[in-house]
């Protein structure tokens, strides 16, 4: 839906609320807790059932949303492991593209998805009995 701007706001089949959510850190549920949303335009959403979620847009047309299941990731097969050498040169390789940032870069926070990849990459270098 690319140009739409749609508000975090929908309707609970079973109490019939109609909640929104207005901004970042604006959780609602609905009157009996079925269904909420949260994070203002980032639509965030959820609710025990989905079949009693709508989506209800700016003209308060009712939407059925389409849950799609999360796929399970299979683990990495043991022979497809990195092992410490290849570890440490993945970690040199992050240094290196983080000195090369230009230096209004190097004073702008990361996010927890940049944080996270670290934490992943150190953790797997110190539990690698593999050299």
């Amino acid at each position: 839906m690319v140009g739409i701007n749609m508000k975090n706001r929908a309707k609970c089949k079973l109490c019939q609320s109609i909640i929104e959510s207005f901004h970042s850190t604006d959780y609602v549920v609905c009157n009996c807790g079925e269904i909420f949303v949260d994070g203002g335009a980032a639509l965030g959403c959820g609710a025990n059932e989905w079949f009693n979620f709508l989506r209800v847009d700016d003209q308060g047309n009712e939407i059925v949303v389409k849950v799609q299941e999360k796929e399970e990731i299979e683990p990495i097969p043991e022979s497809h492991k990195p092992n410490k050498k290849q570890l440490l040169d993945m970690l040199d390789e992050m240094i290196k593209n983080v000195e090369n940032l230009p230096s209004h870069a190097m004073l702008t926070p990361i996010n927890h998805y940049d944080y996270c990849s670290l934490m992943i990459l150190l953790s797997s270098i110190f539990r690698s009995d593999k050299d």
